[in-house]
Order: C-alpha cells, then structure tokens, then sequence
C-alpha cells in the first residue's frame, strides 16, 4: 500500500478537511521517508494523535494530565502482562506424525439402532396439520420410508440418517451453504416450503425434546466469509457437527486463504483445533470447468501429521459412518469430503440399512466379487469412476480384473491396502484409475504410497495433463471417459 498521505477534501462541500497519514509506513521498522523524504519530515514534526486528544481533552477540563498518564500506565501494563504471558505459556508440543490407522480405528464402530433409523425416517413425512408439500419432493420424502426395507438407502436418506441419529444422540447439527436447505441438486430438503403459504417446516427438528438441535442454513454467496464463520463457530461449539458445504467442489476456491491458512494449518501454528466438516460436490460429469472438480490435489497437498481427514466415499453407508465418526471422535481435526452429483440418486450406489446399523467406516473397500487366483490386473480408484469402470467390466465379461476403492485419502490406510493387494498373486499389475487429468486429482499423492505397496511400479490411468480440470464439451467429455475406461482395462 501506499505511504502518502491521504487527503479527503471536504472543503469545497463547506466541510472541514480530513488529513489521514500512516506514522510509520507497513510497520515500525519501515522508513517510508526513503519515497516520501518531505511528507515524512512533517509527520515526524507532529504530535501523535494520541497526545494531541488528551491535550485538547485536558484544556477542555474533561480530564487530568494525571488522569492521562494514569490511562496510559495502565494500558501500557495491559500489554505488558499479556506479552508477558505469551512468552511464559509453554508452547504446546509440536504434532507428531501419528499412525493414522490405529488413530481412526481407536474409535469404537457408531451404529444407529434400528429404532432411531425409524424414528428418523418418519419424521420425513409426518408433516404439520395442513401443510401442503410440493408435489415434486413428496414423492422424494415418501421413497425414503420404503427404502429401510427395499434395500436401497440412497446418499441423501443415508446423511438424513447420520444427521438424525446424531441428533437422538444429543449431538447439535449445523449445516451452512449457499443451497443447502433444499440441497443443490434438488437432494436433500432439510426444510421443506409450504406450496401454499410459504411457510417452512423443519423435519428433523421434530424428533422430540430430547433431540439436539438441527440448524440448517443457506448463507449468503460468498465463500470466503462463509467458511470463516464456520470455521470460527466450529472453535466456539467443539460438541457440535459444523458442516459447510460449497455449491460445486470448484467454489472452495473462494475460501482458498481460509482453507490454507486455518482449516489445514491452525492447530500446528496455534494448538487451535477444528472439527469443521467440508463437503464438497466433484466428479467430471460433462459440466464443465468450473463444476467439475474440488481440487483433491489441493487438499491432499497440504496433509501432514494427521492435520485432517481427507475422504471420497463412494456408498452412501460409507458416507454415514464418516458423519457420525467426525461427530463422535474424541480428538477433533477438520474432515474433507468430496460428495457426488450423478451418485446421488444411483440405483447402483445404494447401501442396505444393516451397512448403517452394523457396519463401520470402510477406508478400504475390497472387491467380493473377483476370484483372486485368476486375478491379473488391479485397479485402484476412488469415487463414483468405481462404477463406470465396473459396468464396463461387467459389459464385457472381465473376470481378471479387481477393483478395490479407497474411501479415505489422508491419513492413508496403509495397513488396509497393503491387506488387500496382498490378497492378489504376486507380480499382478496394479493402477490408479482417475477421473481427473494426470497432473490433478489424487494421482500425485497416493502414488508413491501404492508403488510402495505393490511392491512394483503403479500405472495411472487417467485424462492427460491440463491446465483446467475438464474439457467444457460435454459430447467431447464423454468420449474421453470412454477411452479413459477401455484403458484401464487393456
């Protein structure tokens, strides 16, 4: 910024003028009097502002020179036991690189009882006398009484789940983003409108009085300031679930600063920790550049000493225990999750409720359905390409070919994985299968962790190298993810 003084000329408007000046430039140890000798050379003359308004508040008779310097001793001591303070608190010890597998699995699997699953579920029709659901989400909330029993636990009805049994639990929600409330893919509908008279209706705040509360919300459009609150207000309310949830997964780039210098850095810079949860939409789908992606890479690249958990579920069982292991864990670090758009309502990715009442969070999910002795070529991936690569595997016959998920990215799961590939012949071919162009996506990190695995060199699968994260062509997009699934199995 600059050193010049500021003029606002009020005088022409009758007004007196008004004479801003910074006194010492950036900071103490500038000299701005290099740039601007003449200026500096008046501002130096003058009195501070300071000593200029307790003289005029001296001669007016308001107050005392003693009365002054009794003000400035004191504030001065202010700062000095504070500083004081500051030097003498203990720094608090450095992270130390924790075994990221025996940490997570430290917490006892959280499962919803079958009970609380119902309860849940009913209140997602059990509307108040005389409301009047729109005609396009009443079928949405009447399809979610059916699926405990159908078997096909969708990924909205599986959050509606974790976010409720959370709440039976005693566990406050919060939930912000700028399309939240109804979910923005037409998804979610934690508040429902009344097609007739505008009122709104809160189905999971109608659990009963034992109930935590639920506060869903859609904030304003702006990233940056949206997720510094949330951030801030997971600081102040740790016995609370803070999710923020960005339109697209691209958006966080707005929060990019508070992301960097917060979410990811916080508790190594100041011992401050965060539960704050991100959930961010991704997957190359044919929309474009700017809805595409949410910067895996970016995340991934600021991990380090069990800052925080970087996730990409690809069931929505999975996606419930995530939830609920954030809410109960009893160390809290920021949670990262890269939620989908086209799975949202997938027949194929659908979980079953005994996933969710007797399950665990899976970081690694192993494939049942390929026989290991006849197995040649491994594929690894993460997210909703599991099912493109899977319906082209079954398409075409393939029985040489696994493919295992890996659900959590950071902290690695070592151990699983090893597992798993340990499972296959020795010498069988492992790759990384990415939607994502080769020089983005989780290729860069998770590489080197399963070359080291395998034991041998790690193909990755993947759209060439790209300045942005997809092609804005959707017909052109769909060609790509053709070839880039025939590739990974030849």
């Amino acid at each position: 910024m600059s050193h010049q003084l500021l003029f606002v000329s009020l005088a022409q408007y009758g007004e007196p003028g008004l004479i801003c000046y910074r006194r010492h430039g950036h900071s103490e140890v500038d000299d701005p009097s290099i740039t601007q000798p003449a200026m500096y050379d008046r501002i130096d003359a003058r009195a501070s502002v300071r000593k200029l308004y307790a003289e005029a508040l001296v001669l007016r008779g308001d107050i005392t020179e003693r009365q002054v310097e009794g003000a400035l001793r004191d504030y001065r001591g202010h700062l000095e036991r504070a500083f004081t303070q500051t030097r003498a608190r203990p720094e608090p010890p450095s992270p130390k690189p924790v075994n990221p597998v025996i940490h997570l699995n430290a917490i006892d699997p959280v499962n919803a009882q079958h009970a609380a699953a119902s309860q849940v579920i009913v209140s997602q029709t059990a509307m108040p006398e005389g409301f009047t659901v729109h005609a396009r989400v009443l079928p949405q909330l009447q399809r979610r009484t059916t699926m405990l029993d159908a078997g096909t636990i969708d990924w909205a009805t599986a959050e509606t789940l974790a976010i409720g049994s959370l709440l039976l639990d005693g566990i406050a929600v919060r939930l912000a983003g700028q399309d939240s409330r109804r979910g923005t893919f037409g998804q979610r509908h934690a508040v429902l409108t009344d097609r007739r008279t505008g009122a709104e209706h809160t189905p999971l705040s109608s659990l009963g009085s034992r109930a935590a509360d639920f506060a869903p919300y859609d904030s304003m459009l702006s990233e940056l300031g949206a997720l510094a609150f949330e951030y801030d207000y997971s600081l102040a309310r740790p016995d609370a679930l803070v999710l923020w949830e960005a339109q697209f997964g691209d958006f966080a780039n707005g929060a990019q600063a508070v992301i960097d210098e917060y979410i990811a850095s916080s508790e190594q810079k100041w011992g401050q920790r965060s539960g704050v949860t991100l959930l961010l939409p991704h997957g190359l789908e044919g929309q474009g550049p700017d809805h595409s992606s949410g910067r895996i890479e970016r995340f991934l690249q600021l991990c380090a000493q069990g800052n925080m958990t970087v996730a990409m579920p690809s069931l929505p069982g999975n996606y419930f225990h995530l939830l609920r292991q954030q809410a109960l864990a009893e160390r809290r670090r920021p949670l990262v999750v890269f939620t989908p758009k086209s799975m949202l309502r997938s027949k194929v990715a659908a979980s079953v409720l005994t996933e969710l009442t007797m399950g665990a969070f899976r970081a690694v999910i192993t494939d049942e359905t390929a026989g290991t002795a006849r197995i040649r070529r491994v594929l690894v991936c993460s997210g909703k390409v599991f099912y493109d690569l899977d319906a082209h595997r079954r398409s075409a016959g393939l029985s040489d070919t696994a493919i295992v998920r890996l659900e959590r990215l950071y902290p690695f799961p070592t151990e699983e994985l090893g597992a798993e590939l340990a499972r296959f012949p020795a010498g069988v071919e492992v790759r990384w299968v990415q939607d994502e162009p080769e020089n983005q996506g989780a290729w860069s990190f998770v590489g080197p962790h399963v070359h080291r695995l395998a034991g041998r060199p790690v193909v990755c699968v993947s759209r060439p190298q790209a300045p942005a994260p997809a092609v804005g062509s959707a017909r052109r997009h769909a060609g790509e993810q053709q070839d880039l699934v025939r590739s990974a199995f030849h």
